[in-house]
């Protein structure tokens, strides 16, 4: 069990040193988005630039212009929405090599209730062209997923999470960019799922194993670009798809596999989500629970959706 967060500060650390170019602003939040590690480590390179997130962003933009690769974060409700302007104008337009990695994501935030818990942020970021939407299932590929971010030219969003959170891959797990993985395989039915949803969907495929179920699970770390062929390919051979996010039904992964299988190939599917509400104040495990994203869910998703075959 361990963080994404926690994930994410390790590797810019290790990054730091390796690629002199690496520069990190952060909003207030270091001890909280794991930067600090950073700025311990690089001084001169890390930059706190307080409440003030819009003109983060700004900033990050202009370091870029001049051939710094900057590395952005706050908590995913303040970077998706008080910086959206910023990283509209000044980050995606003229395609800025940005990186934003915001933390505490989804309702998993836990106490801090609804106005922190960020259930729109993908929507958001995905609509916004030219940005690379990346959602890690774990710390392993959370890992992957920041060198990739670092290695590519253009603007990329990262959602990591606040809590500590059980492993998929293991180690060595190779993240590609735009690319979704096969993390079990099966027959009957596909999960098709981003985030902490991967392990949620894990735990119920053997479920339904142990009632002669057999159900594939694709996680899908880049949102945009999706990985249509994947995706494709497991509707084809199972004939039925779940989705599972960390996040609102509306405009997020739910919404681009939908979008995909209207155009290209027709599918009973099902979406595991947030229903159009805000968070609200709870536990974390409460708060899956209560927003109906706990294994036994998708249990019950995947037996709806296995009827409409």
């Amino acid at each position: 069990m361990k963080a994404t967060r926690d994930a994410y500060g390790e590797t810019l650390a290790r990054l730091g040193e390796e690629n002199g170019d690496i520069v990190v602003l952060d909003a207030d939040l270091s001890g909280s988005t794991k930067t600090a590690l950073f700025a311990k480590k690089f001084p001169e390179r890390f930059f706190n630039m307080g409440i003030a997130e819009a003109n983060m962003v700004g900033t990050a933009a202009g370091l870029a212009a001049v051939g710094k690769i900057p590395f952005v974060s706050t908590f995913a409700i303040f970077a998706a929405g008080r910086a959206w302007e910023q990283i509209r104008q000044s980050v995606a337009y003229p395609k800025a090599n940005v990186k934003i990695v915001p933390t505490h994501g989804g309702v998993t935030v836990g106490e801090d209730g609804g106005t922190h818990q960020s259930v729109e942020d993908i929507a958001i970021m995905r609509a916004i062209p030219n940005m690379t939407v990346i959602v890690p299932a774990d710390a392993e590929e959370t890992k992957g997923a920041v060198e990739a971010a670092a290695a590519y030219k253009g603007p990329v969003y990262i959602r990591l999470g606040r809590n500590k959170v059980p492993r998929v891959f293991d180690d060595g797990h190779r993240f590609q960019l735009g690319k979704g993985c096969e993390v079990a395989p099966g027959t009957d039915l596909t999960f098709v799922t981003t985030g902490i949803m991967t392990a949620q969907a894990l735990k119920a495929a053997a479920l339904l194993s142990a009632e002669g179920i057999s159900a594939r699970v694709v996680h899908i770390g880049t949102v945009k670009p999706l990985d249509q062929e994947i995706i494709l390919k497991s509707a084809r051979e199972t004939g039925a798809l779940v989705t599972a996010e960390e996040h609102s039904v509306i405009g997020g992964l739910s919404s681009a596999v939908c979008e995909l299988l209207a155009e290209r190939q027709p599918t009973p599917l099902i979406r595991v989500g947030i229903r159009d509400r805000f968070g609200t104040s709870g536990k974390a495990e409460e708060l899956l629970k209560y927003f109906g994203l706990m294994p036994e869910d998708l249990v019950e998703a995947a037996r709806s959706v296995l009827a409409r075959k």
